[in-house]
This record gives structure tokens, sequence and C-alpha cells, in this order.
């Protein structure tokens, strides 16, 4: 019993003598540590709650590619239908423009070969309107007897070209030339320009004249015939190879010089056509390019 009361007083001894501070500086530590282990669930918390919202940003950025990407697929398709559509209305339109030329091309035909008719009507009028002779009153009366009727007037001649348009008279000339017809050709296309002397093919038709006597060796007729589609009809497409022709003709003909300045001519006015570098060629033949 003695021993009892003799700890008991020891240890109220001891638990007297342990100072204040040191007291409160533990439960300092307490405080601490339990604000620390919130501070740690609070942390894991958040990390959880970050890792949901990633995951939900991620998702959201994936359906929003996605719908872009169905955006602009869409835009693609209606781009390339828009596309299609507009080529479909440039080729109607370029259809009909080709068609409304071919119908212009076919009514100024039409209107030559009225033209034409008209020309032949009137020619035929004019031959049958001739005016009749006066009668003679002492003519005897007998329509049998010799003499008794005047002789009527003979019918001027119709003209080869009447009744003919402008194109099927150009190509009836065209086509003797390629047959080798050469008097046929030369006067074929001499009767076009007579009868149709402001034709859009008037300027063709003179070049064939010089081609024909090219195609016989007749360099001077041939000279000729060019220099009237240089003079003639300036700026056609037949120039530049009237030109080039003529030095060709000038050559054959020993005419050098001539020959020369034709090609010099239609190398430099004409530079990017087809008788322009034939030009240059023959000019570096001879030694003297442009």
């Amino acid at each position: 019993m003695q021993k009892i009361i003799v700890w008991t007083c020891a240890a109220l001894v001891v638990s007297a003598s342990v100072p204040p501070a040191a007291a409160a500086q533990n439960r300092e530590h307490q405080q601490m540590a339990a604000d620390a282990r919130m501070l740690q669930e609070q942390t894991q918390q958040l990390a959880v709650t970050l890792g949901a919202l990633n995951t939900a940003l991620a998702d959201a950025l994936e359906a929003l590619y996605a719908r872009m990407d169905q955006v602009a697929e869409a835009t693609r398709q209606t781009a390339a239908d828009h596309k299609v559509a507009i080529d479909s209305v440039a080729e109607g339109v370029r259809i009909m423009r080709e068609r409304s030329n071919d119908t212009n091309v076919r009514m100024g035909e039409l209107r030559e070969e009225l033209e034409a008719l008209r020309s032949t009507v009137q020619a035929l009028q004019q031959a049958t309107m001739a005016p009749p002779l006066p009668l003679d009153p002492d003519a005897p009366l007998d329509p049998n007897a010799p003499g008794a009727l005047p002789a009527l007037p003979a019918a001027p001649p119709l003209s080869s070209t009447a009744g003919l348009s402008p194109t099927r008279l150009y190509e009836t000339a065209r086509a003797d030339y390629f047959a080798g017809q050469w008097t046929s050709a030369i006067n074929g296309f001499d009767a076009f320009l007579r009868a149709f002397p402001r034709s859009e093919q008037s300027d063709e038709a003179q070049f064939h004249i010089g081609e024909t006597h090219y195609a016989q060796n007749a360099w001077a007729a041939a000279i000729a015939a060019y220099n009237q589609v240089i003079l003639n009809y300036p700026g056609t497409n037949a120039v530049p190879d009237a030109l080039y022709k003529r030095g060709l003709a000038e050559e054959h003909l020993g005419e050098m010089e001539a020959a020369r300045i034709s090609w010099e001519t239609v190398s430099e006015n004409f530079p990017d056509s087809d008788a322009g570098r034939l030009a240059r060629q023959n000019l570096d033949r001879l030694g003297g390019t442009p």
C-alpha cells in the first residue's frame, strides 16, 4: 500500500515538473499535422477533379474536330457540286454560242444564196423584157411570107456566176485548184473577185491565184498576184503568206535581194506566224537573220 502511494506521488511530481511550453508546442505540431492531412486530401480531390475535367475536355475537342471534319467534307462536296453545275452551265453556254455562230453562218450563206438568186432573176427579167423592134407598115401581112416578121434581138447572155453564192463559187474554184485544173481555178477565182469583191474570202481568192501561178512555175505572175494581196487586203491573214511566197518566187527568179526584203518584212511584222518563222529560216540560210 505504501508503494502505491509512493508511485502515485512520484507521477504527480513528474507531471508537475513538465513545462507548459512543451505541451503547447506539441499541440501545435498536432494541429499542423492535421492541416497537412487536410491539404493532402484536398489536393487529391483536386487531382481527381482535374483528371475528370481533362477527360471531358478531350472528349469535347474530339467531338468538335469530328464535327469540323463533317462540315469541311460537306463544304467540299457542296463546292464540287457547284463546280459541276457551273461547268455544266458553261458547257451549255459554249454549245449555245457555237450553235448561234453556226446559225449566223448559215443565215449569211442563205442571204448570199438569195442575193445570187435575185441577181439571176433580174438578169432573166432584163433578158425577157427587151423592147420589140418597130413594125414596118409596108411589110407584108402574110406571116408565111419570107421576111414577114422581123427577127427578135438575141437575149443577152447570162453571166457564168449568176445564181451562185460567194461560198459556192469560191469552193468550186478551190476544188479546181486542188484538182490541178489551173486554168479553171484562175478563171473561178477571177470570177469570184469580180462578182464579190468585198467578200470575206476575197484575200484568200487572190492568194490562191498567186498559188496557182506558183504551182505552174509562173514566178512573175505569182509575184504580181501576191502583190495584189499585200496591196489590196492589208491586215488580213493572207498577207504574211503572200509575203513569204513572194520571197520564194523572187528567189526562183534569182532576185535574192528582193527575196531577202520580202522575208525580212514578214519576219519583222508577223514574227509569231508560220510564214514569219519560215522566213527567218530562209534568212538564216542566206546568212542574214534580222
